[in-house]
């Protein structure tokens, strides 16, 4: 164990969660949780995140202020390749290395978030009599995480039902710069950033960091009808996507605004009174967190996934679901023009949204991982 003297009595949480921003942000944003609580045994947890070299962690957790070290990673072929035939001697390689990690950071407890970087470190906390803490993303868990769930002493889950064993609802954790958003009193400032009106209706359009292509068309399509109807667009195409234009409006027309990318998803969110969206995990749970209603459109491939991530909350009458096969300029024309054209109907989808949402899912899981680390001090 290589802690020093200063860090005696502290808990020391590994967070595993690298690749993609989906495993990511939850992890650091219960490393942000973690942090604040400065009356914890011994003071603020002391937090690790684990990744690999090829992840977007490398990127994303210094910049956060977090240590960050690295090991092997394990890709899981999705199908019988020749290359399955490699994932035995890579895990043993991985375990191994993660052990010897774990034992040298003297860690408490060990919380992974799903995905290659989570595997090693369940079976490697196993091995060395560490407590596991699974947090599960999305309504159908991976490979990772279902084998994790079997040794965790706690199993969170985003979406209620989630078929592992022991799962218990927490809700997926947060940036409290989304979290602690009031959308009315920032409304104003935000619709000034993007050039938007102060008082028209708003519909925001993203399809995650890259923009998704149906939703793209269906938007741009629709672009005459909504703003004939008054109502204004702030359109998020994905930075490679720069052949989705919409010609200006006429002067006292409502604005459609066509940005590549957002950096300021907290204003987009408090600039619009509804958004057309895909349902990825984190997209979803920052929608109902901030109470923000959506037409989700699942990404058509996979797994289904997506689908059943925005189901809870279609299913409390804080959004719609529209196949993306269904998607285009007429059913935008006819669910969402007049849907954004109705303040009453709109602030009903929003109040629900929010009552379907888990603004303090930081919070649940920092009380689960730091409820196990304590129980195994007390063995």
């Amino acid at each position: 164990m290589t802690s020093s003297s200063n860090d005696a009595g502290r808990v020391h949480v590994v967070l595993a969660g690298g690749g993609t921003g989906g495993h990511i942000e939850p992890m650091l944003a219960l490393a942000d949780a973690l942090t604040r609580r400065s009356t914890a045994p011994g003071g603020a947890p002391r937090v690790t995140c684990l990744g690999t070299a090829r992840g977007m962690e490398t990127r994303l957790v210094p910049a956060r202020g977090y240590d960050l070290r690295l090991i092997p990673p394990v890709p899981l072929p999705r199908t019988p390749t020749p290359d399955l035939l490699r994932v035995p001697g890579r895990v043993v390689r991985a375990v191994s290395e993660t052990r010897a990690l774990l034992t040298e950071l003297g860690a408490d407890v060990v919380v992974g978030f799903g995905g290659y970087v989570a595997l090693p470190a369940y079976l490697a906390a196993r091995r060395a009599g560490v407590p596991v803490v699974v947090h599960e993303q999305n309504a159908l868990p991976g490979l990772a995480n279902r084998i994790g769930a079997r040794v965790a002493a706690r199993v969170a889950l985003t979406v209620p039902g989630t078929p592992l064993h022991g799962g218990v609802h927490v809700g997926m954790p947060l940036r409290t710069s989304i979290t602690g958003l009031d959308r009315a009193a920032r409304r104003a400032e935000a619709r000034a950033a993007f050039g938007l009106d102060a008082d028209r209706p708003t519909l925001l359009v993203f399809g995650g960091s890259q923009g998704a292509a149906s939703l793209n068309r269906a938007a741009a399509g629709a672009a005459d009808a909504l703003t004939a109807a008054g109502v204004q667009v702030l359109h998020a195409r994905g930075p490679k996507n720069t052949d989705v234009t919409v010609p200006a409006r006429p002067a006292g027309s409502a604005p459609y605004v066509v940005v590549d990318y957002l950096e300021r998803m907290d204003l987009a969110y408090a600039a619009a009174d509804l958004a057309l969206c895909r349902s990825g995990a984190v997209t979803v749970a920052e929608l109902s967190a901030v109470g923000l209603p959506a037409a989700f459109v699942p990404l058509p491939i996979g797994n289904g996934e997506q689908r059943l991530n925005a189901l809870p909350v279609v299913e409390a009458g804080g959004g719609l679901l529209v196949a993306d096969a269904d998607l285009g300029p007429a059913w935008i024309t006819a669910e969402l023009v007049p849907l954004l054209t109705d303040p009453t109907a709109l602030a009903a989808l929003a109040a629900h949204a929010a009552a379907a949402g888990t603004p303090d899912a930081d919070e649940r899981l920092a009380d689960l991982v730091l409820d196990a680390a304590t129980r195994r001090g007390t063995r």
